[in-house]
């Protein structure tokens, strides 16, 4: 690499982490030539600073290349897998078993550009714009995450969302807490149809102001996280699943520092 390094970049060990988890060039036509590790930085510059893709600076590959591999990677599900493995590393880093056996939900409201795509309005939150519904372990990492529309209420995104959970494998898992926003029919639900116990963690009667509660903050912290990285300050995606995306690319560059502290 000639050019100076931006601090978005992968460090030499945290790119032998990913580098196996890339797709390998497609056989016949035209040798791969590009530089995979420069379109993974460009990426992550992108994700960290928030900038539109053609303003990706001009020391990586062009930001049609870097766009292509990016659209490629959503389409066939590597950004996905490489998140899972790499939760996966920093459980059983951190001394956890690979698949969790509890998790907490939760829902931020954020607002949209004027791009095309799915939007609504969150009344209770008074925003315009999409829901990012999320599912996290007891660690913080996240385990699947549902951009919808933010006019859909808690409850009804949250039968997609366990739905989508349940896709996904994690033999493990019996318990899932959430606040009261969730209360009510969903909590049956989530038992007769999928077997978890489905628990709401209530504010104590009588109490006002903030108050951390228990198993709460936990995925409050995943957010925080999510809010380093500008890309997500709004979500300037045209398409939910590219928003999905752009979600997990900063839990992979969070877990990359993790894994290996640049």
């Amino acid at each position: 690499m000639s050019r100076s390094p931006y601090s978005s970049d992968v460090t030499d060990e945290q790119w032998a982490i990913i580098e196996p988890l890339l797709p390998s060039a497609k056989p016949g036509g035209r040798p791969r030539t590009v530089n995979l590790r420069e379109v993974v930085n460009a990426i992550f510059y992108l994700s960290r600073t928030g900038c539109a893709w053609r303003l990706i600076p001009h020391d990586f590959p062009p930001w049609g290349t870097v766009h292509y591999y990016y659209r490629q990677w959503r389409l066939d599900g590597t950004w996905q897998k490489v998140h899972d493995n790499l939760r996966t590393k920093v459980r059983e880093k951190e001394g956890h078993e690979a698949n969790p056996s509890a998790a907490i939900v939760d829902s931020q409201s954020v607002k949209t550009t004027e791009n095309r795509g799915e939007r609504g309005y969150d009344a209770g939150k008074k925003v315009k714009g999409r829901k990012r519904h999320i599912v996290v372990e007891n660690r913080s990492l996240l385990l699947v995450v549902m951009v919808h529309s933010a006019g859909i209420q808690d409850r009804d995104g949250a039968r997609l969302l366990m739905d989508r959970l349940a896709t996904e494998y994690f033999p493990r898992l019996t318990l899932i807490w959430a606040d009261s926003a969730y209360s009510g029919e969903l909590v049956s639900w989530v038992s007769r149809v999928w077997g978890w116990f489905f628990e709401i963690v209530k504010r104590p009667s009588g109490s006002k102001g903030f108050l951390l509660l228990p198993r709460r903050w936990v995925v409050e912290r995943t957010f925080a996280w999510l809010g380093r990285y500008r890309r997500l300050s709004k979500d300037y995606e045209q398409l939910s699943e590219s928003s999905e995306n752009m979600i997990y690319l900063s839990m992979i560059q969070l877990m990359l520092h993790r894994l290996a502290p640049g």
